[in-house]
C-alpha cells in the first residue's frame, strides 16, 4: 500500500475500493467523528449505502483525564473499563459527574451532526465502522461493544491505517477488520497522510447531508447541499467527496 495518504478524501477511495470486493448486505457506514467521517463518506459513495455517525466520549479519570475509565456512545450506552476504575478506587459519584460532562458534549454534537435525523437502524445490518486510523484504537474498541447492544448482523472495522497490535485487539472483536496499512514504527495517524487538518462540525454536517441526498438521487441531486466556508487558515475540505 502506497503511503502517505494525499488526505482523509485519498484514504477513503482507496477503503472503498477494497470493500467493493466484498458481498454486503445492506450495508450501513458507521464513521467516527470527526475525521472518519470524511474517510467514511468515500466508502459510502462507493457502496451507495447509508451514512451515519456514532459518537464516542472518552471518560478520563477525574486526576488523570488522559485515562480513560471508560466511554460513552451514542444510543445511551456506556461502556465502563474495570481494570481502571477497581485499582484507582474511583466510586459511583465521580464516574456519574464524568458521565454527565461528556454526555451533554455528545448530544450536542449529534445534534449538530444529524440536524433532527433520528440515529440510523443497525439491527439485523452489515455495519462498517470507519475511523481515519487507529493508534491504541480505544474509541473503536468502545464504539464496537457499544454497537454489540444494537445487534448488527455482521459488524466490520475499515481503516485506513492503524497500529499492527491495535489490528489485533479490534479484530478480536469485530467481526473483521480491512486495514490498508500497517506501518512500523507507527508513530501517530497524522504522519501517514500529506494533509491532515482538523475536521470542523460544519464539515461533517455537511458530509452527512450529501450523503444522505446522494444515497437518494444520485449525483444530479448530491450537490443541492451548500459546503460552508471554513476559516481561512484551514484548506479546502470540498476536495473530499470530488469523485462523487
Amino acid at each position: 500500500m502506497r503511503l502517505p495518504f494525499e488526505h482523509r478524501a485519498d484514504a477513503g477511495r482507496r477503503l472503498a475500493e477494497r470493500l467493493e470486493e466484498r458481498s454486503l448486505s445492506d450495508p450501513l457506514v458507521l464513521t467516527l467523528p470527526r475525521g472518519g467521517v470524511a474517510v467514511g463518506f468515500e466508502v459510502a459513495a462507493a457502496l451507495g449505502a447509508e451514512l451515519d455517525v456514532t459518537v464516542v466520549r472518552k471518560l478520563g479519570v477525574p486526576s488523570r483525564p488522559e485515562l480513560a475509565m471508560g466511554a460513552i456512545v451514542s444510543g445511551g450506552i456506556r461502556v465502563l473499563n474495570p481494570e481502571v476504575i477497581g485499582p484507582l478506587g474511583i466510586d459511583e459519584e465521580r464516574i456519574e459527574r464524568v458521565t454527565g460532562m461528556e454526555r451533554r458534549e455528545l448530544e450536542r454534537r449529534e445534534r449538530v451532526y444529524r440536524s433532527g435525523r433520528p440515529p440510523a437502524e443497525v439491527s439485523g445490518r452489515t455495519v462498517i465502522l470507519v475511523d481515519d486510523g487507529a493508534a491504541t484504537g480505544a474509541t473503536v474498541l468502545a464504539a464496537i461493544h457499544a454497537l454489540r447492544k444494537r445487534d448488527p448482523a455482521r459488524l466490520i472495522v475499515a481503516l485506513p491505517v492503524a497500529a499492527a497490535e491495535t489490528v489485533r485487539r479490534i479484530a478480536a472483536e469485530a467481526d473483521e477488520v480491512v486495514c490498508l496499512a500497517t506501518p512500523e514504527p507507527f508513530l501517530a495517524i497524522s504522519m501517514w497522510y500529506r494533509e491532515f487538518s482538523p475536521v470542523i462540525d460544519e464539515e461533517v454536517r455537511y458530509l452527512l447531508e450529501r450523503a444522505e441526498r446522494l444515497r437518494r438521487h444520485g449525483p444530479a441531486g448530491s450537490h443541492e447541499v451548500v459546503p460552508p466556508e471554513r476559516p481561512e487558515t484551514a484548506p479546502d475540505f470540498r476536495e473530499v467527496g470530488r469523485s462523487a
